[in-house]
């Protein structure tokens, strides 16, 4: 099966004050394993992936790995993911057709555009004889649609000047029809009207509401976008269960406090629709009051854990707080 790629973005809410400035140095000190991964997987990864990447602890990422490729997996119930290897093929090729740039082919202009949309229909190159606003371009044909590149001092390095793509992704439905198929979980039954759905996410804070030097008192909030959540039918209601882990640990990685618990989902079809736009909220109060020693001063982490009992989706993120 051939399988087309394209791009598609999601947006997603940051939660804390200059997040790209520490998703950034997130991905500065991410393992070489995990900087590979990302490198690669730079045109199809979205927003919400990378974030939700960059902040889980390492222990965590090789899960992320195996369930990314997972949704992109046009046929779940074959041992071949054929996305994975169609978009391998392509890098590999790009990197065979575009050696003479400065840098490995699949990171060139040349090399983004035929692993995201193939290789074009018809390839002209005009070579150093042609006129000036010809010399030394490049125009690929895709149906129709002419997408040119541009290498300015003729030396080999091309540069994508056809910036506008959208009529190109336009002609190509199909191709984003089958990316959308292969983001889609395996096949399950759930209410149609919300099978389309958006990357599971929720967002996370931490807010202190009493400081002493014997106690600390807050409340950790978890919102989760209603337009993330696989619900289930059951008597005309479309319910779930969220099973949520949180744990506090100190400066040196050991643990001060946890929680546990489970709480229901319960909407109509119609209140969905109300919500959609809006997020589930669920507060947890916490004091602490031991040792509280181990926590002043310090960086300490919460990991919090979330798994939606109806698909079994499971995220995990860390946050690092002060008290």
């Amino acid at each position: 099966m051939k399988i087309k790629l394209s791009i598609l973005a999601l947006g997603v809410a940051f939660l804390f004050a200059a997040p790209s400035c520490r998703l950034y140095n997130l991905q500065r000190k991410l393992a070489p394993p995990y900087a590979d991964f990302l490198s690669k997987v730079r045109y199809i990864i979205t927003k919400g992936e990378e974030k939700i990447f960059l902040e889980l602890p390492d222990k965590e990422k090789d899960n992320f790995i195996q369930e990314f490729w997972k949704r992109r997996d046009p046929d779940p119930y074959t041992e071949e993911n054929e996305f994975k290897i169609e978009y391998f093929n392509r890098m590999e090729e790009a990197g065979k057709l575009f050696v003479t740039e400065l840098k490995p082919g699949w990171l060139t202009d040349r090399g983004r555009i035929y692993i995201l949309f193939g290789p074009p229909l018809d390839r002209i190159t005009n070579p150093m004889g042609s006129s000036a606003d010809e010399r030394c371009n490049e125009v690929w044909y895709y149906g129709y649609f002419p997408v040119v590149f541009r290498d300015e001092t003729c030396t080999g390095v091309y540069k994508l000047v056809t910036y506008d793509l959208t009529e190109l992704r336009d002609i190509n439905l199909a191709y984003m029809h089958e990316l959308g198929q292969a983001q889609e979980w395996a096949q399950k039954t759930y209410s149609k009207e919300y099978k389309e759905k958006s990357l599971f996410d929720f967002q996370w804070s931490l807010r202190k509401t009493a400081d002493s030097p014997e106690r600390i008192e807050g409340v950790v909030t978890i919102a989760i976008p209603y337009d993330v959540i696989w619900f289930k039918e059951e008597a005309q209601l479309l319910t779930t269960t969220m099973d949520i882990r949180l744990e506090l640990r100190d400066a040196g990685g050991e643990l001060y406090w946890e929680h546990k618990s489970s709480f229901e989902i319960s909407l109509t079809e119609a209140e969905l629709k109300e919500k959609k736009n809006s997020s589930f909220t669920k507060e947890i109060p916490f004091t602490l009051e031991k040792d509280l020693e181990r926590l002043r001063g310090g960086k300490s982490t919460l990991h919090g854990q979330l798994k939606n009992l109806t698909g079994e989706e499971v995220l995990r993120k860390v946050m690092e707080v002060s008290f």
